[in-house]
């Protein structure tokens, strides 16, 4: 054999180990939620498990603070970076407060995505949102005004005041509020999705609105620690608690007659879409930009906006009739 041969039949075997070994290199995603410990989260986790599954090359780290405060998740980002993962897809707990590490985190070539909760769009190259938003904030008042037919007073138990997600899902129900004659929405509080405080916010509400007649909680905490409160005050038929939650953890509620329906995607889905984004923004095989479709695996694709947003899929309604067969499912 030449000597130029030699060195042609080198380079060849160089190159398929270098391809080889890049195929190999394993692909590490950051899934960051809010808080921990939180079901909604547990159950998208379980959606990049089987995404990282399917991929091959891909850990998923599923993480996050204690606490859904900015701060906390800040030093959780700051630890991501330090471990130079190659993506990070957080849900927020402050749009604006977390700009400034994720524009960091992306300095250093890492991928970083928002999903259900955004980031601003300097601090992230797309985000998720589980559904349309307008979608979402007409769902959530609908749901009330379809069991107060002569309308009525409705209050809102959100989850912190800074969640984005939150804040325009509710700017979207007061959107439509003229839509729907007599629904009179008479109060708005903050329970950090924190089970105790929310419960504690809406016995406050039962205690200062006499005259109310429905609570949309927009959270699987609020959700579920309001229908409690609801139950635990005997005003079962008088109180109906709506919004976002888990088929799961609002079945008993749905029972006892304290909610009757609730709406929410599947987080397992969401996550799993979030994962998938992630991956191929990170493995240069999609490019956030408007117009740009995105594949999610056996989601089909997400269309990017004019601000690199995406909806995942419209609300589904859970109530007596379906809520026990969700309910084995996440």
């Amino acid at each position: 054999m030449s000597l130029i041969k030699k060195i042609m039949v080198a380079a060849a075997l160089s190159s398929a180990l270098s391809v080889n070994s890049a195929h190999a290199e394993t692909v590490k995603i950051a899934l960051v939620v809010k808080a921990l410990g939180i079901g909604f989260f547990e159950a998208a986790n379980k959606g990049a498990q089987e995404a990282a599954k399917e991929l091959g090359n891909v850990e998923v780290i599923y993480t996050g603070p204690t606490a859904t405060t900015a701060e906390a998740q800040i030093e959780t980002i700051n630890a991501l970076i330090a471990q130079n993962v190659n993506a990070i897809a957080v849900s927020a707990n402050d749009k604006d407060a977390l700009v400034p590490a994720l524009k960091k985190a992306m300095s250093r070539g890492i991928t970083v995505i928002s999903w259900d909760s955004g980031v601003a769009p300097a601090g992230r190259q797309a985000h998720l949102n589980p559904s349309s938003n307008a979608l979402i904030g007409n769902m959530c008042v609908k749901m009330a005004a379809d069991n107060l037919p002569g309308g009525g007073d409705v209050a809102i138990l959100s989850a912190s005041a800074t969640a984005t997600n939150q804040n325009t899902w509710i700017a979207e129900m007061k959107k439509v509020l003229p839509n729907y004659p007599g629904i009179k929405i008479v109060a708005t509080v903050y329970g950090d999705d924190l089970a105790d405080k929310s419960y504690r916010e809406t016995q406050g509400l039962i205690q200062s609105q006499p005259g109310l007649k429905a609570i949309i909680a927009p959270t699987s905490v609020g959700i579920v620690a309001a229908a409690q409160a609801v139950k635990d005050a005997g005003k079962i038929g008088t109180i109906n608690v709506t919004g976002l939650g888990l088929p799961s953890e609002m079945a008993a509620h749905v029972k006892s007659g304290a909610s009757k329906s609730f709406a929410i995607w599947n987080p397992i889905d969401l996550g799993y879409s979030a994962t998938m984004i992630a991956y191929n923004l990170a493995a240069k095989k999609a490019e956030a930009k408007p117009g740009a479709e995105i594949p999610i695996g056996r989601m089909g694709k997400v269309k990017l906006d004019e601000n690199n947003e995406g909806a995942m899929a419209d609300p589904f309604v859970y109530d007596a009739s379906n809520v026990e067969q969700f309910a084995k499912i996440f």
